[in-house]
């Protein structure tokens, strides 16, 4: 059974990574292979049909699944038209700042023309403090909607893929207007009863910890909605390793099912201080086993249902079931069951680090753990060198994934757990859950306390993560090194008296040479990356690294550098920029400079900016951009060609009129950056500097706006190629209809990051291009 279930699993990973799905007939014959690989399991061959048989009922299981969540798609006919729809709101609502972001179930669709998902994600901007949302309420909306899309680049997150998980196949935002209403408080059904009895709790935390900074965190540990946490304490407890804490864990849960399951068992062994001999009617350990399993249960529900939860839940479930039916479950058993139930229920958990981080944890724990000759130790001091070498164990254990995921590794997490795993599990959670259901004078109180632990522990792990080698990081290994790595750490985990244990280490050597790639010697490598409605390239020479533009702001909390350039950055083990350009001062260009300048070592950053911006403050040498500027890294050469020096002295020029445009080149090959100037800026770039323009690779001037790419200018630059840098389905509607035939008009190869995904340039004897989204195509990429 375990061999099959594995099997299944690798199965229903193997069909994540398809660029398309399979056709039914297809799907047929797997079906039938793995029927006849079934009847054949016997002798010695039995283990390899039983993992063949599960990979392919894995496939056509998650393919099955996913022909079924993409059968619900919006028409393109609706796309950005607004459209009438009657539904449910399915989740909590989120607090974003300027609105509410909520799931929505739609019931009915006023334009029967129309074709609109079961299920959509919303925006209402302006709703919040004048208008309350709660889950389950019944809404009449005018919508307007679009079919998911994401920012599309290497190592970044996937989110048309965590909307396919979440059964999501449209996008939008609520129109303003009378037609909006309310019509119906309350709409019974299992999920709007869990998701009200959460919004509830959750109201009661913030309520009782108003104003309180570390309110969401409470939050997170009674209902695991994580959402409100601020950016700046999710990279505290990222660097120090105790963001698995900050959720609903299956520590928690298993706490919660085991005090369940001995107030159960102690009540029924004393028949409920009745004359009633109950004991004899049912085993009190049958009775616990129900209890604990029934307290799971709930207290995953109001978790969200997320996999670490999960996890644990059917973990729980099955022991429970094995100690009703008087049978004694191995526990490998019991978590090949549980990583079964969660890939069936869910075969796209297969694409988020949770999934592998919470399986490896348990799975590092029951190899070091389970079938060894210990000693054993009673006591308080038994207890902890057990809880210190556990922590051990899973340290070590999970470095390869963890480096693989995220590309650094927590040095002091194990100093860090062991500190905040009591803290956080005995003291504020037990006290936040208390908190949150016992009525208002005593809960108040409780969750105050909770609080204050939390603030304790903040300043500890904030200490600690401020220590310079807190975080030990490294480029992402290839796949043969992250194999060979787990192969070494397996070898270094086992049992006393394995031969040559430390022979494991040597694995992890390469880890520590590993370097980020360069371009060859005088050749220059540029990646655009898909932002959105923005612009961020990486110039890369074989000893540089220059970074032309920040990408947008978002939100308050999230920016280009946040979602894209950081995770990017991180994975690629690049920590240190040789230079920074801000063009110009417009958000969706210098959204990220902040972030860059606080996360990264930044030699130098130009720009247009003025004196009092806070990048410019914030930044250790700044220069402003001015025409004639130039340089020499490795061969290639750098001229910045905007703006004038007079320029600055000109009050009544916009941003866009300074934007800092750069002209890169080597070996007869060139790319001209040119911000958002405008026709005004290339004309005088034609009347000052025409022999400078030529190049094989423009980046359009101003996302192809209706301002810029004169006929003029693109005769002058001759590019190739044209990078439009522009957000999916942009409320500018760059780049303009007529801009982008005149490009095609002038035979320039176009190519957009909002359906390309990021691009990447390398300029040697001829230019290359990738695009991500043909590299790294999905099934669910623009459905």
């Amino acid at each position: 059974m375990r061999c099959a279930i594995l099997g299944f699993v690798a199965g229903a990973a193997f069909l994540q990574t398809r660029a398309a799905l399979p056709d039914p007939w297809h799907l047929l014959a797997c079906a039938l292979a793995a029927f006849v690989l079934l009847l054949v399991l016997r002798g010695s061959l039995r283990p390899a049909c039983a993992a063949c048989a599960g990979s392919l009922l894995g496939f056509c299981w998650a393919a099955m699944l996913a022909h079924a969540a993409l059968a619900h798609e919006l028409g393109k006919r609706d796309e950005g038209r607004d459209l009438d729809v009657i539904g449910t709101i399915a989740n909590l609502p989120h607090d974003f700042g300027e609105g509410v972001r909520f799931q929505f179930d739609v019931d009915t669709v006023l334009d029967t023309t129309a074709r609109v998902p079961p299920k959509i994600a919303l925006s209402w901007y302006g709703a919040g403090e004048q208008i309350q949302l709660r889950p389950g309420e019944r809404w009449r909306l005018t919508v307007r909607l679009q079919r998911p899309h994401g920012n599309a680049n290497p190592h970044g997150f996937d989110y048309e893929a965590w909307l396919l998980g979440q059964g999501v196949r449209a996008t939008g935002y609520v129109r303003p207007g009378a037609s909006n209403r309310r019509l119906d408080a309350f709409v019974i059904s299992p999920s709007s009863l869990v998701e009200r009895s959460r919004d509830t709790l959750r109201a009661r935390i913030l309520h009782a910890l108003d104003g309180k900074p570390y309110a969401a965190v409470i939050v997170a540990l009674v209902i695991g909605d994580q959402r409100g946490i601020e950016q700046a304490d999710w990279d505290v407890f990222n660097r120090t390793g105790i963001s698995h804490l900050v959720a609903i864990s299956g520590l928690h849960i298993t706490m919660i099912a085991g005090l369940a399951a001995y107030a159960a068992a102690s009540l029924w062994r004393r028949s409920f201080f009745t004359s009633a001999q109950l004991p004899l009617l049912l085993p009190a350990q049958k009775v616990a086993a129900l209890a604990g399993a029934s307290a799971a249960l709930l207290y995953v529900l109001l978790a969200g249902f997320g996999v670490p939860a999960q996890r644990t839940l059917y973990m729980l479930s099955v022991v429970a079931l094995a100690l009703w039916c008087g049978r004694l479950a191995s526990v490998s058993h019991v978590l090949c069951l549980a990583l079964g139930l969660v890939v069936l229920l869910d075969p796209w958990c297969l694409l988020w680090p949770g999934f592998w981080l919470s399986f490896g944890a348990v799975g590092v724990i029951l190899y070091v753990g389970v079938g060894r000759i210990a000693r054993n130790e009673k006591g308080w001091r038994g207890a902890l060198r057990l809880a210190a070498r556990t922590q051990y164990a899973v340290t070590l254990g999970l470095v390869p994934i963890t480096l693989l995921l995220f590309a650094q590794v927590s040095l002091i997490g194990p100093l860090a757990n062991a500190v905040a795993i009591p803290v956080v599990s005995f003291v504020v959670t037990p006290l936040a859950l208390a908190g949150s259901m016992l009525p208002a004078p005593v809960s108040t109180p409780l969750l105050l306390l909770a609080h204050l632990a939390i603030e304790w522990l903040a300043v500890a792990l904030g200490w600690l993560a401020g220590l310079p080698s807190a975080v030990w990081s490294a480029p992402s290994p290839p796949a043969w090194l992250f194999l060979l790595t787990l192969l070494g750490t397996v070898w270094m985990l086992a049992p006393r008296g394995w031969p040559h244990r430390w022979v494991g280490a040597v694995s992890w050597l390469p880890l520590f040479a590993l370097l980020p790639t360069h371009p060859p010697a005088g050749q220059f490598r540029v990646t655009a990356f898909d932002v959105g409605q923005g612009m961020a390239l990486l110039v890369e020479t074989e000893r540089h690294r220059l970074l032309y533009d920040t990408g947008p702001q978002y939100a308050p909390t999230q920016d280009g550098a946040t979602r894209v350039l950081l995770p990017y950055l991180r994975a690629r083990g690049i920590h240190r920029l040789d230079g920074m350009i801000v063009t110009h001062s417009d958000i969706d260009h210098a959204g990220g400079a902040l972030t860059l300048l606080d996360a990264l070592q930044v030699d130098w950053m130009a720009s247009s900016l003025a004196p009092g911006h806070p990048a410019v403050r914030k930044a250790a040498h700044h220069r402003r951009c001015v025409a004639g500027q130039r340089w020499t890294w490795d061969g290639i050469a750098f001229e910045m060609l905007q703006p004038s020096a007079a320029s600055y002295e000109d009050a009544s020029l916009k941003a866009n009129a300074r934007s800092c445009t750069l002209r890169i080149s080597a070996n007869g090959r060139a790319i001209l950056l040119a911000a958002d100037i405008e026709a005004a800026q290339e004309a005088q770039l034609l009347q000052a500097m025409p022999d400078k323009l030529r190049a094989d690779v423009l980046l359009a001037p101003h996302h192809g706006s209706g301002t810029s790419s004169t006929p003029a200018f693109l005769a002058a630059v001759q590019p190739k190629i044209g990078v439009f840098q522009v957000g999916h389905r942009n409320r500018y509607k760059h780049p303009k209809r007529q801009v982008y035939e005149r490009y095609g008009e002038h035979g320039i190869r176009r190519m957009r990051t909002d359906v390309s995904g990021a691009l990447v340039f390398d300029f040697g004897a001829d230019i290359t291009v990738r695009e991500y989204r043909r590299d790294e195509a999905r099934y669910w990429f623009d459905r």
